[in-house]
């Protein structure tokens, strides 16, 4: 019925398909700024999704569990109560988190759901 190259090209080309299926429909969110998603907080509302952002100084509070993370026009105070957070949360840090936007006590609070850091420069002084 088929040659045997045949069934090899056929295997070959639905391998193919599944493998290119499978990444399209695992791509991740995009990453989003904290001035991107502020500057229309409504359109994130109840969503999850994923925010990178600085850590402003001095605005960690370990009792609240709380920080502000700023972009350069916009802030959002950050709840990581329930986050998993990496090491190295500290001032002046990039950080990304992925979580939901709320609105609590009529402002905007994204509650962490995880929280990764990036890491130092080696080179600092």
């Amino acid at each position: 019925m088929f040659t045997r190259r045949t069934k090899l090209l056929l295997t070959g080309g639905l391998l193919t398909l599944i493998l290119l299926g499978a990444i399209v429909l695992q791509s991740p969110d995009p990453t989003r700024t904290v001035d991107e998603v502020m500057s229309t907080p409504s359109d994130y509302v109840g969503e999850e999704i994923a925010i990178r952002g600085e850590v402003r100084d001095g605005s960690i509070d370990n009792e609240s569990m709380t920080f502000l993370l700023h972009g350069s026009d916009y802030e959002i105070l950050v709840d990581f109560v329930d986050a998993s957070v990496s090491n190295g949360l500290d001032d002046n840090r990039t950080v990304y988190a992925k979580g939901k936007l709320r609105i609590i006590d009529s402002g905007y609070v994204f509650e962490a759901e995880i929280i990764k850091t990036s890491c130092p420069s080696k080179y600092e002084e």
